[in-house]
């Protein structure tokens, strides 16, 4: 016995189609629906540039984004230099037996981070992407926390009425961006990020150029932390359009709060 699947259109959808032309896309499946742009910003440093310790970029603050985001979400990846960006042994370590998500993204996904763009290759194009995600590690205190192409593209992409995210020691790359308007882009905004007491506790907060909580204070960022060290916290503000996460525990809350953003938007 065969069986015949008509490929004509309903006369229901045509009728639809006909007085509505914005009923294909409102009713199409999420596979047919374009899909957002992100693009995630990664250091081009590898060591402490104080102690000469190995850094890099903290495995469980760009494996849960990049896993949640890619879902829904076409993602590009830039650094300063292009090229290659190393992951943070330390991280790698110390998630080793307690997020296989993390571990199954390092081991399957080597290509995202070793062939990536150069951030000033990007500048005037912030409004093409619907987020602009910055991963943490020591590694951004090196480079992106005074890198001024990075500061135009994220006013950029924040002024063409996009989303600006970072978490734990990548929120210093808010440090010092302005808006048109001459603003601070975190000022009188709630932000978290790694906080002082937490770089006091793991030991390296003379190893630190600057600090994420004392350079989000400076620019009138109002700063939050978890009730104790290393539980996740994160700050969502500007109507969605500025999301911060405190440290690696707060990655899974953090990369659901961007996709949450993203489908409100």
């Amino acid at each position: 016995m065969s069986v015949f699947i008509s490929t004509v259109p309903s006369t229901n959808l045509l009728v639809n189609l006909l007085f509505d032309p914005l009923y294909y896309f409102s009713n199409s499946s999420p596979a047919m629906a374009s899909r957002f742009r992100v693009l995630v910003v990664l250091s081009s440093a590898a060591k402490f540039t104080t102690t000469g310790a190995p850094t890099g970029w903290y495995l469980p603050e760009f494996a849960h984004p990049y896993k949640v985001l890619s879902e829904i979400a076409d993602i590009t990846v830039v650094t300063p230099k292009g090229g290659f960006s190393q992951v943070d042994p330390g991280s790698v370590k110390n998630t080793a037996t307690t997020d296989s998500l993390s571990h199954s993204f390092l081991r399957d996904n080597e290509s995202v981070w070793s062939n990536t763009g150069k951030i000033s290759d990007y500048i005037g194009r912030g409004k093409e992407f619907d987020v602009i995600c910055h991963p943490g590690g020591h590694a951004p205190l090196f480079d992106l926390a005074e890198d001024n192409d990075l500061k135009t593209l994220i006013s950029e992409v924040y002024e063409a009425g996009k989303i600006v995210a970072a978490i734990c020691h990548g929120v210093i790359v808010l440090k010092d961006v302005k808006l048109s308007n001459g603003q601070y882009l975190v000022a009188d905004a709630p932000v978290t990020g790694f906080s002082n007491e937490e770089e006091d506790k793991v030991g390296l907060t003379d190893a630190c150029p600057v600090l994420v909580e004392t350079e989000l204070v400076k620019m009138g960022g109002r700063f939050e932390k978890s009730d104790a060290p290393f539980k996740a916290h994160i700050t969502v503000a500007h109507n969605g359009r500025l999301i911060t996460g405190q440290n690696p525990a707060s990655a899974p809350g953090f990369a659901e709060a961007i996709k949450q953003s993203l489908l409100k938007a």
